[in-house]
């Protein structure tokens, strides 16, 4: 079949054949191409691909005319580069400049060129773009709409810029925040640390001022306790370098009223007993008395002091001087 007859076939088929054949060619970009990066660079990194491959262009027009019907055949209308219909049409071209059937195939295929390059731009995609933009302007240097969709991959490509800057400054700030409220926390975690070490500072100030306080007061009871022991000692010295007396006399008690019981001490059941020394005069009167020792201290002493002061004696020729237990029950 000649190309003439190919691209014949085309026009008639063209309306609905490349409308199927752009929407697979389509997913068969989104296919074979890693979505396109937000805020990816805008300028390519390389020069984007010529319109027409060296490996295309250097093919004969006969193989050329094969493959581009074999790429329509296969929707593969403008892509992948270096494969597709419009390449091998435009290698075509250059090698049968005068042959209408190739001019007609390059008219009938450019919209939907037009649109892959769109999409492209819409994908962020401008390497793509670019490829196609080329294939456009060497199919028609004059089309009218080349300058727009030049124009938009411009645009597309300094918004993708700004974007990345202001995506960049954004990121900073954010970095930036999150910086100053890490500081925020470790100068709050510091002074909470302070605060707590203070605490523990003063409580252990009371500790120790609450163990000083406790070992004067035992210090205090220790030496009231050796003085009464040094007493008691000295008064039992006193009483033993007393001359030996007379045989003592004997004490006939003549009445001995029984102490008071503590009403407190009654209430709480408590008992115990006191030793007291007394001093009874020639008269049998009790003249002097004291507590030697008492159990418990300080509960039972007024009552017993109370109770032998008023005991009586018969009468004596000297004063005697003698100790009495007085036991406490509530029995």
């Amino acid at each position: 079949m000649s190309l003439i007859q190919t691209t014949g076939r085309l026009r008639y088929v063209a309306p609905l054949m490349l409308i199927a054949a752009l929407a697979a060619c389509s997913k068969q970009d989104e296919a074979a191409k890693p979505a396109a990066t937000p805020g990816a660079a805008a300028v390519p990194a390389t020069p984007p691909p010529p319109a027409v491959s060296a490996q295309v262009q250097a093919m004969d027009a006969d193989a050329l005319r094969d493959a581009a019907t074999k790429a329509l055949r296969e929707n593969r209308i403008y892509a992948p580069g270096g494969d597709n219909a419009m390449e091998y049409y435009l290698a075509l071209r250059d090698k049968l400049p005068n042959d209408p059937g190739v001019t007609s195939a390059l008219t009938d295929l450019m919209p939907y060129t037009l649109i892959a390059a769109e999409q492209s731009i819409a994908r962020e995609e401008f390497t793509e773009a670019q490829r196609l933009s080329a294939i456009i302007e060497k199919a028609d240097p004059k089309a009218p709409a080349l300058p727009r969709l030049q124009q938009s991959i411009a645009a597309a490509q300094q918004a993708v810029a700004q974007r990345a800057v202001t995506d960049e400054a954004t990121k900073t700030k954010a970095d930036e925040d999150a910086r100053l409220r890490e500081q925020q926390r470790l100068a709050q975690q510091a002074e909470q640390q302070r605060a707590s070490e203070a605490a523990a500072a003063q409580q252990l100030a009371q500790q120790q001022e609450a163990a000083r306080a406790e070992a004067a007061r035992q210090e205090t009871e220790r030496q009231a306790a050796a003085q009464r022991e040094a007493a008691e000692r000295q008064a039992a010295a006193t009483r033993a370098a007393v001359p030996a007396a007379a045989p003592a006399q004997t004490l006939r008690a003549v009445s001995t009223p029984a102490p008071r019981y503590p009403p407190e001490a009654l209430r709480s059941g408590t008992q115990g007993e006191v030793l007291v020394e007394i001093t009874v005069g020639v008269d049998g009167s009790v003249t002097n008395a004291r507590v030697v020792r008492a159990t418990p201290a300080r509960v039972f002493d007024r009552e017993a002091l109370n109770a032998v002061r008023r005991w009586r004696f018969e009468p004596l020729d000297a004063p005697v001087t003698t100790r009495r237990t007085i036991g406490f029950s509530p029995g």
